[in-house]
């Protein structure tokens, strides 16, 4: 069983600060919105935006709902007081539950979903309002895996922590001096009380990572994969994960006449 290479984050950072600058400039902008949740992926990117523009081109936004949990809030005012950037706290509650009065009965998944795109369609609207450029925040084990909202969370005008795995980016995120308490935390979308992501997804993102590097990287077929003593069971359900969501890592197909 091959490790998850160490990401060497002095040489990585240089390359995902030039990235931010070129895909800004080239949009013809100069500043970035992003929503920072209070978990480590928002954190990281919101860290990259400020090194690479500025502090003063950087609006975070804190967009809860009614469960949203404090530590939650907490935690994104953090990252917001450390960065110095400009931030404002919007509660999607309103429309969220003047929608889901017409569908009392929709479930957990229905209003999770609901919640991340009604958090997107502020962060587009403030974009507008300030003549800026959404920052995406997703990274390359969530796009994979399909765990993830489409034209939600996914959605944005460019992510730098697209190619890095979730462990990746906690290495980023200690080299980049994220809170401690943000790193070590349990990840959570928190879109219904006690949801955890590791717990939706039925697997630990170190398992999932060194499965898809395994996959996808180094280009194992699933039998190796299982010879290099990954859980058979563990590597069919990532397997089946990035295949059902291959739609949603491309732009929508239409019918060519």
């Amino acid at each position: 069983m091959k490790k998850l290479p160490e990401l060497e984050a002095q040489k990585a950072l240089p390359r995902l600060l030039n990235f931010i600058r070129e895909r800004t400039a080239a949009a013809g902008k100069t500043r970035l919105v992003v929503g920072l949740s209070g978990g480590i992926d928002s954190a990281v990117s919101a860290y990259l935006g400020v090194r690479a523009l500025g502090r003063e081109n950087l609006t975070a936004f804190l967009l809860p709902y009614r469960t949203t949990r404090p530590e939650s809030l907490e935690d994104a005012e953090l990252v917001a007081r450390e960065l110095g950037v400009e931030h404002r706290r919007i509660d999607i509650t309103p429309m969220v539950d003047a929608y889901f009065q017409l569908f009392p009965d929709a479930d957990p998944k229905r209003r999770g979903n609901f919640m991340a795109r009604c958090r997107m369609a502020v962060l587009y609207d403030q974009s507008a309002a300030l003549d800026a450029l959404v920052l995406g925040t997703g990274n390359r084990t969530e796009a994979l895996l399909g765990y993830t909202t489409l034209w939600g969370d996914m959605a944005c005008a460019f992510t730098p922590l697209g190619g890095l795995y979730k462990t990746q980016v906690r290495q980023l995120a200690a080299f980049l001096g994220v809170p401690a308490r943000i790193i070590d935390k349990t990840p959570t979308a928190d879109l219904w009380e006690g949801q955890t992501d590791e717990g939706e997804m039925g697997i630990t993102y170190e398992e999932a990572d060194l499965i898809l590097y395994h996959l996808y990287d180094l280009g194992y077929p699933e039998e190796r994969v299982v010879r290099e003593g990954f859980d058979p069971q563990a590597v069919r359900k990532v397997k089946s994960m990035v295949e059902a969501s291959t739609f949603k890592r491309r732009m929508p197909p239409y019918c060519e006449l």
